[in-house]
């Protein structure tokens, strides 16, 4: 009988240990990854990265890179580095509207969804879409969030890496993929 008791003891004790280390795991949730990467973007002085970005128009595609850097508020700077023909080219996008510029004159880019955005919002989307989307989806290393709640919302499919950072990003609108973004080296400080 008193092993028998003793055998109880030590299973009641085994599952509690086990319930307490399972609520210890905290991070490995996919939502508690999503929320750890918006609160980091939001809590952060800046965010820097490199993107390569394939904009795809349907009949063609277009493919550049750019160093990115995103203010506190979700503001972006750009300067475009690849391909050659276009490097140089800087930019800066807000909430209310961007510039691109080369040597001081402003450049046209054609748009891609019904003139709502150009290949290179690509960077502001992304700092956006992470600090105040709807995230409408959490699997673990992907996130999907959407941009607004309007019905022709953007869609972004973030891929996180082994660090919690986005590692490439695909940004649709109505069920078609716009953009496929390559994320290099993202750093939040």
């Amino acid at each position: 009988m008193e092993g028998g008791i003793f055998l109880k003891h030590i299973i009641i004790l085994l599952t509690l240990l086990c319930i307490c280390m399972c609520g210890c795991q905290k991070g490995t949730d996919p939502m508690d990854q999503a929320l750890s990467l918006r609160s980091a973007v939001l809590q952060s002085e800046k965010c820097t990265f490199s993107l390569e970005i394939t904009a795809d128009y349907g009949s063609m595609t277009y493919d550049f890179a750019m160093e990115c850097v995103a203010d506190n508020k979700g503001n972006v700077t750009f300067v475009v580095t690849a391909p050659t023909t276009i490097a140089g080219i800087t930019g800066r996008i807000t909430e209310e509207g961007g510039c691109v510029t080369f040597d001081g004159t402003s450049l046209y880019i054609p748009m891609l969804t019904d003139d709502l955005i150009t290949p290179v919002s690509a960077p502001w989307l992304l700092i956006r879409t992470i600090r105040g989307g709807c995230i409408t989806s959490c699997s673990d290393g992907r996130l999907t969030i959407d941009d607004s709640f309007a019905e022709d919302a953007l869609k972004l499919d973030i891929f996180l890496g082994q660090d919690n950072l986005p590692e490439s990003v695909d940004i649709y609108w109505k069920n078609r993929r716009i953009l496929a973004l390559s994320v290099i080296s993202f750093v939040i400080s």
